[in-house]
């Protein structure tokens, strides 16, 4: 700047921050201005733009307050407005921080961590026993890992290790510290460094203290870079020993001479991460490369060790876990940091070769290229950095490793394998790649213990599902043989398995104490087996066309799946692929569909199922789209498949129906089959519940008059013993629908049997049914009426009831009016009152009254009386009827005034004497 520019520039800067530098500004005016001031000794000025010289460490300001209080109102605000999303920009800058080796990160970290710990939230969660959300649980996650990051700085000094150190300690003793593994306490040992041996490796696991988020950091303040192998893997391209011969299993270097780390393999890793996070892509790609030919050198070693001891594996049924943590799903994600390290090494846009990861730009995934870039010095012929990522990504999914406790981390196991997925699928395949696909599908094939996909799998190992979806529709357009292998072994779900082999965790080195036969809850078990069912789903639509792998994919459905809502989408996924809507079914996938609606219904036949109904319906659909054979069969082996009710109301009732028939375009011949299979079906289901299913028996057997006359005596031989009076009236009713009425009769006096209507029941549902029967009868005839009433005498009590019918038998001459009691008054000669059957029902009505009276009367009350003085009044109209009725209601209301004259409550008269009980009986004499 010129010196007008320098005046201006201090003149804007005074009055912008007139309060917090005039002070100063006046005091260098003032020494500038005096002659011997120290500053007029100096010739020149400081450049604070000038920035930091290549030797001092970049050290920006750091707002401590401004963190604290951003992170204070980020976790108030409990994840909510966008909180999870600030907190890890927060983490994101961190990181940045780090890469640039700024040494504000690890305090700015700090400030980050002080603030978490204080959340209230964690000892109310701790209180009350409630597991931290996921988002929470993730942020946590990510403060484990970067302290890790920042304890693991290859170039750090002693004294601010230990400074870190301490401060871990004291966060990972306060008790609301949270666990490594969500709510359960972690069994495993000391992870991060290597396995215990000899005796200490058997102390009991439940003195154990918990894992906290921090353990891992302060298990790696022990760790140090001082290796000589170490640092000459790191620091150069040029490392090998092309004479060296050892093949033991920690040999420093391979055949080819090509250097290899052996460490347990998420420390290793951990390293990486750090160089990466510390701003040194280079050397965290050379130990990338030294890690992964390692692990694919005792990928090598171990399939020839179980290729040697085969036999015995097979002999025993036995399988040896050898991880006991995964590292898919580990808290520090080994495989992720190998991966993305490797995919950075092959960008094209080379805009950060350090630390970089997949991102999403504001919620769109950024698409990133890849290409196979020149050889590193020590990979294979043909094999280039994009390899060894794809590589290392298959080796870590095909793990096999034991399912962990607790809910979080099996959650977690599930989303890191579906994340490293989604990555690899970004990835379009070539040649080169499927050659990989091939060679890892064979290892993963004949691994044995080693693999999920092995032969013999410990019951409790994490299944493959999701990763053979992947696997199958990577290498189905490239090798369909070995995708359909991969596959098939993966549909198996040993931990449902009756059968399964026991297994045997153990280890060498004394490790079989570490976890004593546990058999932790598996929490996600509805997300494995729904993975399991889509794996099945993908494998069916592939085969399509393809009878003899349809019938591979079907007998390993119903081998391995165990849910019948998972059997019941496949059968519908099945169904839909097999009958688009533009072409020809696939006859093939339709019996396959079919087939799997058959398993779902036996294994449904004897549980409760909400979707039963709508199950048994679409079985019939589709047993329809296959033919008029599949309909016969399942009719002709309903007892395996339905209830009797199910059988006659919906199977044998929609195969009879028009529209099947028309559908089918059935002949003759054809239908009448059907219908003789629909009819013994109907006779079978009688028998069997004559309570649910004669009704449908009958109506199904109509046509045939032997089937229906059977179908009759079902019902008749069922009515003394297993049938309601509603099911016989239904049935009656339908019965004088048909047109035979005696049928009718019949049953309806065999309802009367086992109905019983109490004195106070006047609007029980039966009570239109009694009314029906009594009219049927009347119909009928003198003799019929005379044997109901009887019947009617012996079940009804109520006088209202009997009363009601009593009126109707005296409107009309038996069987004169065959449609009711509801016509005109006719010529004929009318019943007499006087003699039976009549004169039975009159006295059982005028016996109801008196009795039911007597019962009102018991516990009347003021506010009852008009309703009771109108009872009164029917009663007496049904005296009234009898020859001497008037004589017998004065007889009747003289015993209530002598029986109750000693309820002072019903005797007293009010004033008015107009509402008072007594005075309307006077009345009414």
């Amino acid at each position: 700047m010129n010196r007008d520019q320098l005046q201006k520039f201090v003149q804007y800067l005074i009055t912008v921050h007139h309060t917090e530098v005039l002070p100063t500004a006046q005091k260098l005016a003032d020494e500038i201005l005096s002659l011997n001031s120290e500053i007029n000794q100096v010739h020149g000025a400081p450049d604070p733009t000038a920035g930091a010289s290549i030797d001092d460490e970049n050290c920006w300001h750091l707002d401590e307050e401004q963190v604290q209080e951003q992170v204070k109102l980020f976790l108030s605000q409990g994840g909510y407005h966008g909180s999870g999303k600030q907190l890890n920009l927060l983490f994101a800058k961190v990181r940045e921080m780090l890469k640039m080796r700024d040494s504000n990160g690890a305090r700015m970290l700090t400030l980050i961590t002080e603030q978490f710990m204080a959340d209230p939230r964690l000892s109310l969660w701790r209180q009350q026993g409630t597991a931290m959300t996921d988002k929470y649980r993730q942020l946590w996650d990510e403060l484990g890992a970067l302290w890790m990051c920042i304890v693991l700085n290859p170039h750090c000094k002693p004294e601010q290790k230990a400074g870190w150190l301490k401060q871990l300690k004291k966060w990972n003793c306060i008790d609301v510290c949270p666990w490594e593994d969500g709510n359960h306490g972690n069994e495993l040992p000391n992870l991060t460094n290597a396995l215990p041996q000899g005796a200490n490796a058997n102390q009991d696991t439940a003195n154990r203290p918990h894992r906290t988020v921090f353990t891992r950091a302060i298990e790696a303040c022990d760790l140090h870079w001082q290796d000589n192998h170490l640092q000459h893997i790191i620091s150069s391209d040029l490392y090998t020993n092309y004479c060296y011969h050892g093949d033991s299993e920690n040999s420093l270097f391979d055949s080819h001479g090509w250097p290899l780390w052996h460490e347990h393999v998420p420390t290793a890793c951990a390293r990486v991460d750090a160089l990466r996070s510390h701003g040194y892509p280079r050397e965290a790609l050379r130990l990338a490369i030294a890690i992964v030919n390692t692990l694919r050198r005792q990928q090598q070693k171990q399939l020839e060790m179980f290729q040697a001891q085969r036999k015995e594996f097979f002999h025993k049924g036995i399988t040896t876990i050898t991880n006991l943590e995964g590292w898919v799903g580990h808290p520090l994600d080994p495989i992720g940091c190998l991966f993305s390290t490797l995919m950075d090494a092959c960008r094209v846009d080379d805009e950060s070769s350090g630390y970089s990861e997949f991102t999403e730009t504001m919620g769109q995934l950024k698409l990133l290229e890849y290409q196979h870039l020149p050889a590193h010095k020590f990979l294979e012929d043909g094999e280039s950095y994009l390899t060894l990522a794809v590589e290392i990504a298959l080796i870590g999914l095909g793990q096999q490793r034991i399912m962990p406790d607790g809910l979080y981390a099996q959650e977690k196991v599930c989303r890191n394998e579906e994340q490293l997925i989604a990555k690899l699928q970004e990835i379009e395949l070539d040649d080169m790649l499927v050659k990989i696909f091939r060679k890892q599908a064979v290892f993963l094939l004949e691994g044995g213990p080693y693999s999920g996909l092995g032969e013999i799998i410990y019951r409790e190992s994490v299944p493959m599902h999701t990763f053979a979806k992947y696997l199958f529709t990577s290498l189905l357009p490239h090798d369909a043989e070995l995708a359909y292998k991969i596959a098939l072994r993966a549909m198996r779900l040993p931990v449902l398995e009756s059968t399964a082999p026991t297994g045997d965790v153990s280890r060498p080195h004394h490790i079989a104490s570490v976890v004593p036969n546990r058999y932790p809850r598996w929490f996600t078990l509805s997300h494995i087996e729904s993975q399991q069912c889509e794996l099945a789903s993908t494998m069916l639509t592939a085969a399509k066309g393809d009878v003899v792998r349809l019938e591979t994919v079907l007998e390993s459905i119903q081998k391995n799946i165990h849910s019948s809502s998972h059997i019941f989408k496949l059968a519908q996924d099945a169904f839909k692929i097999a009958t688009p809507m533009d072409s020809l079914p696939d006859i093939t996938l339709l019996k396959v569909s079919l087939e799997l609606g058959l398993q779902v219904m036996r294994m449904t036949l004897s549980t409760l199922n909400w979707r039963r109904r709508e199950m048994v319906r679409w079985l019939v659909t589709c047993a329809t789209e296959v033919g008029v054979y599949a309909l016969d069969s399942i009719m002709q082996s309903w007892f395996t498949l339905f209830t009797p009710t199910e059988a006659t109301s919906i199977v044998a009732t929609t195969v009879m129906s028009h529209s099947t028939v028309v559908r089918l375009n059935l002949d003759y011949n054809q239908r009448e089959k059907l219908a003789s299979s629909a009819r013994t079906l109907a006779l079978q289901c009688a028998m069997k519940d004559p309570q649910n299913c004669a009704l449908s028996a009958l109506t199904l057997c109509e046509k045939d008059h032997i089937a229906f006359e059977t179908a009759y005596q079902i019902v008749l031989d069922a009515a003394t013993t297993g049938m309601s009076y509603t099911q016989l009236f239904t049935i009656a009713r339908y019965m004088e629908h048909r047109g035979y009425p005696m049928r009718a009769y019949k049953l309806a006096t065999l309802a009367m049997t086992h109905l019983n209507l109490g004195y106070n029941q006047d609007t029980h549902p039966a009570i239109n049914d009694v009314l029906w029967a009594c009219a049927l009868s009347h119909s009928l005839g003198k003799n019929e009426l005379a044997a109901i009433i009887p019947l009617v005498v012996k079940s009804v009590q109520c006088a209202t009831v009997l009363s009601d019918i009593l009126r109707r038998c005296t409107l009309t001459t038996p069987g004169m009016a065959h449609h009711g009691l509801h016509g005109r008054r006719n010529s004929g000669k009318l019943m007499s009152l006087d003699k039976a059957p009549l004169r039975q029902l009159l006295d059982a009505t005028i016996g109801a009254y008196i009795n039911t009276t007597h019962s009102r009367l018991t516990h009347i009350s003021p506010r009852h009386y008009s309703e009771f003085i109108e009872f009164l009044s029917k009663a007496r109209e049904t005296f009234l009827m009898a020859h001497d009725g008037h004589i017998q209601f004065t007889q009747f209301i003289d015993n209530l005034k002598q029986i109750y004259k000693g309820k002072k409550k019903l005797m007293m008269l009010n004033s008015s004497r107009e509402n008072s009980l007594l005075s309307c009986l006077v009345l009414m004499l």
